[in-house]
C-alpha cells in the first residue's frame, strides 16, 4: 500500500500537468478565434458604392479574418471608434481624422484611396450650375432658390459640402430650397432623383446609384472637389480590448500591394470609382 502512494501522486501530477497545458491551449485557441473576426468603422460611401463587397471576399481569402463593416456618416464612425466599437477606422475627413490621432485614438493614419465629390443635379439644369466650380455653382442653386438636399449627417461628404458653402459666403443663406435629410449618400441621392433636387455626392456611390431618374453630374474637376481616405487601427491604449492584430492585419493589406490592386480593379460600366494611392 505505501508503495503505491508516490506513484498515484505522480499520476495526479502529471494529470494536473496535462490538464494544465490542455487549458492552455484552449486559451489561445480562443484568443485566435477572438481575432478571427473585426469590426470596421466606415462610411455610407464605401458601403453603398460596393467597394466592400467587392474589397472583403478578397481580404478574407487572404487572411481567414471575418470583416464586420458598420456603414455611418464618418462623423458618427468616428464617434463609434471613439468609444472603443470597432477595430479599424477608414473614413474621408482629413481634418477629423487627424483629430482622432492627435487626441491618441490611433497612432497613425494612413492614405488609402481617393475619388472626388460631384455635383448632381437635373439634366435641365435650372440654377445655371453646370462646369468645373463648385463654389461658384452653390452661389447659383442658394440665389435661385432651389431644391437642394444635404446630407445633414456629419459625414465627410456633408463636411465637405459646408466647407463649400463657407467658401460661397452665403452659407447663412443657402436658398429657400436647401434641405438637410440627415441619411446617407443612397437615400440622398433617391431624395434628388425624385424631387430634381441638386445634391453633393461622392463619385464612388453615383456610379453604383441605378435610380438616376433625370439626374446627371453637373460639376466636377474643381480640385477642391477631391476626396482622400484614410484608415487607422484604434488605440489598444485608449480601449484594450482592441483587436489589434487582425485589426492591423487589415491595415497592412488595405494599404499593401494585394489590397490596393483590388481596389484598383473595382470599376462599374469600365469607370474605376476609387484610385488607390497609400503611401508606405
Amino acid at each position: 500500500m505505501n508503495a503505491s502512494r508516490p506513484s498515484t501522486r505522480r499520476l495526479a501530477i502529471r494529470w494536473l500537468a496535462v490538464a494544465g497545458l490542455v487549458s492552455v491551449a484552449l486559451l489561445d485557441s480562443a484568443a485566435v478565434f477572438a481575432q478571427s473576426s473585426i469590426v470596421v468603422a466606415s462610411t455610407t460611401s464605401t458601403e453603398q458604392s460596393g467597394l466592400f463587397g467587392h474589397l472583403l471576399p478578397e481580404f478574407k481569402k487572404a487572411s481567414g479574418i471575418d470583416v464586420k463593416v458598420v456603414a455611418l456618416g464618418t462623423g458618427q464612425a468616428i464617434d463609434m471608434a471613439r468609444r472603443g466599437d470597432a477595430d479599424v477606422l477608414f473614413v474621408h475627413d482629413q481634418v477629423a481624422e487627424e483629430k482622432f490621432v492627435a487626441d491618441g485614438f490611433a497612432s497613425k493614419r494612413q492614405e488609402v484611396m481617393y475619388n472626388d465629390f460631384v455635383l448632381i443635379g437635373p439634366k435641365a439644369d435650372p440654377a445655371g450650375t453646370k462646369g468645373q466650380d463648385i463654389v461658384a455653382a452653390l452661389k447659383k442653386v442658394a440665389r435661385a432658390n432651389a431644391p437642394f438636399i444635404s446630407r445633414g449627417d456629419k459625414s465627410g461628404t456633408h463636411a465637405a459640402e459646408l466647407r463649400f458653402w463657407t467658401m460661397t459666403g452665403t452659407d447663412a443663406n443657402k436658398g429657400s430650397g436647401y434641405r438637410a435629410c440627415g441619411c446617407g449618400m443612397g437615400p440622398a441621392l433617391n431624395i434628388g432623383a425624385s424631387s430634381g433636387a441638386y445634391v453633393l455626392a461622392d463619385r464612388g456611390t453615383w456610379l453604383s446609384f441605378k435610380n438616376r431618374a433625370d439626374l446627371a453630374v453637373l460639376v466636377e474637376g474643381d480640385q477642391r472637389l477631391f476626396n482622400q481616405y484614410g484608415v487607422m487601427l484604434v488605440s489598444r491604449t485608449k480601449h484594450p480590448h482592441v483587436k489589434t492584430a487582425a485589426g492591423q492585419t487589415f491595415v497592412d493589406w488595405v494599404t499593401g500591394p494585394a489590397g490596393q490592386a483590388v481596389i484598383a480593379r473595382y470599376k462599374i460600366g469600365g469607370e474605376q470609382l476609387f484610385v488607390p494611392n497609400a503611401v508606405k
